[in-house]
């Protein structure tokens, strides 16, 4: 399991030198203002060189300097309040141009995702859903809108669909009550975590049932009880996360599946070609 940045830092503070420690000491005292400023930048503010930034990352054992930002970044996700995070991106962004900001942002998103997520445990999951008596789908807030997308895309390969609508914790463990241990559980979670779905996956797991999650990293709330975590770099922009990679991997799930069911899933939307057709639920072109 991947180590907290800031412990991380702090276990390893008698072995830096004296301008390693000045770096480490203005990343310890301020994560919002260190987390989206560049190596330059960051020297800058401590009175150090940029290569001595970029130094820094490699002790901490970073391959580059872009992959330590990112884990100041999560740290710094999962802690900030709305308005914190509008400031942090007014301050990362400026007066560039936002539109072209973001699309960048999130281009370098998809391909961090698809570089360092963990291909076995996608595997497992798509076999999982394949063999589950009953697949559990859930996710809060921000995430809410992920699981809905992929209830619905399931709902039309498998009948066995349950969407877990978290609008109360008492609810929850109401939907969640007949779980087992034949059963599924995909959840999705990302910063800022919430509670219900820490929750929920806690009691899957102690049911005996397999869980999926989905979020940001190994470190999430959600990853310790669940049976495969896929990772998805999000991101802050604005007051909101960024999940285009995670809908990247969810649009993986929903291929591989049918793929693997390639027959089934072609007879099954033959049927639903044909009531579509008859009771006109696309409009004709």
């Amino acid at each position: 399991m991947e180590t907290d940045i800031v412990k991380k830092i702090m276990s390893m503070m008698p072995t830096f030198s004296k301008s390693q420690k000045k770096i480490a000491q203005a990343i310890l005292n301020d994560y919002n203002q260190t987390a989206y400023i560049t190596a330059a930048k960051l020297g800058d503010l401590v009175g150090v060189s940029e290569s001595t930034v970029v130094r820094f990352a490699y002790e901490l054992g970073y391959s580059k300097y872009p992959d330590f930002q990112h884990a100041i970044q999560k740290r710094v996700c999962s802690q900030m309040t709305s308005n914190q995070r509008i400031d942090a991106t007014a301050a990362r962004f400026g007066d560039a141009d936002i539109l072209k900001s973001v699309m960048t942002s999130d281009i370098e998103k998809i391909k961090f995702t698809m570089e360092n997520i963990d291909r076995q445990a996608f595997s497992a999951s798509i076999d999982a859903l394949i063999g589950a008596k009953r697949i559990y789908i859930i996710g809060a807030r921000s995430s809410a809108s992920l699981a809905s997308f992929l209830n619905f895309n399931l709902g039309l390969i498998f009948d066995n669909i349950k969407f877990v609508q978290p609008t109360s914790t008492s609810e929850v463990f109401e939907q969640l009550l007949h779980i087992g241990q034949d059963d599924v559980m995909f959840a999705i979670s990302f910063p800022r975590y919430s509670s219900k779905m820490v929750s929920a996956v806690d009691y899957a797991h102690a049911q005996g049932a397999r869980v999926i999650a989905l979020t940001d990293s190994l470190q999430s709330p959600i990853a310790a009880n669940a049976s495969y975590v896929l990772t998805a770099q999000s991101d802050m922009v604005s007051y909101v996360d960024s999940l285009t990679a995670p809908l990247s991997i969810i649009n993986a799930v929903l291929a591989a599946v049918a793929q693997s069911r390639r027959q089934e899933v072609k007879a099954r939307f033959d049927e639903l070609e044909r009531v579509w057709d008859s009771y006109e639920v696309y409009a004709k072109q």
